[in-house]
């Protein structure tokens, strides 16, 4: 069962993404690129790399890899490659250029990534500000089919690399619960609202 949700999870996101990832799939990526790589099977391995003077950068099972001159999907290809080993099926990994000088380039924005279950998924530009609660009523809402007891921000830390998850349930936001934070958004975070599963 946790590998159908899983594949659920997975085609929700693939679809969701691709709008996006076929903008850049055409882009080779150059040295002092920085590469936000998001692994869905195991968030801990999600963080933001940049692309070394030799034009290649480290990630975790995979070592050393080439990015320098090739597509994204060729270096998805070689990091799902490389961390295959430690999954029991082979894991979804999903790479995005990041947009150097973005804020000087357009400072009344910020970019949010929608992913799975919205009406209108994939990038979305928001004013400096926008909590979670309100980013969740746009992008179109959500299907009928989300889990929105299981909603997930994920906010990579720009010093880091390392990616957090907060884990949101909407169900009870939206029936008066409280929400002690309201979360406000920062540029290049993910808002991922999984597919519900069977009988939830």
């Amino acid at each position: 069962m946790r590998i159908v949700v899983t594949l659920f999870i997975a085609m929700a996101v693939l679809v969701s993404t691709f709008s996006y990832a076929e903008a850049q799939s055409n882009y080779r990526v150059r040295t002092g690129d920085t590469l936000e790589i998001q692994v869905l099977e195991d968030p801990s391995l999600n963080r933001a790399v940049r692309v070394l003077p030799d034009g290649r950068f480290s990630f975790p099972f995979a070592g050393t890899l080439r990015a320098a001159g090739l597509t994204i999907p060729q270096i998805e290809r070689n990091i799902r490659v490389g961390i295959a080993d430690n999954f029991a099926n082979e894991p979804n990994v999903f790479v995005f250029v990041v947009p150097e000088e973005r804020e000087e380039l357009d400072p009344e924005t910020i970019n949010i990534y929608l992913l799975g279950e919205f009406n209108t998924p994939g990038l979305a530009e928001m004013p400096p500000g926008t909590t979670i609660l309100q980013a969740l009523s746009m992008g179109g809402g959500m299907t009928r089919f989300a889990a929105v007891k299981r909603v997930q921000l994920r906010r990579t830390d720009e010093k880091t690399g390392l990616q957090t998850v907060r884990n949101i349930n909407f169900r009870a936001l939206s029936n008066g619960a409280a929400l002690s934070n309201d979360i406000v958004l920062k540029d290049g975070d993910v808002i991922l609202v999984p597919e519900r599963r069977l009988f939830e």
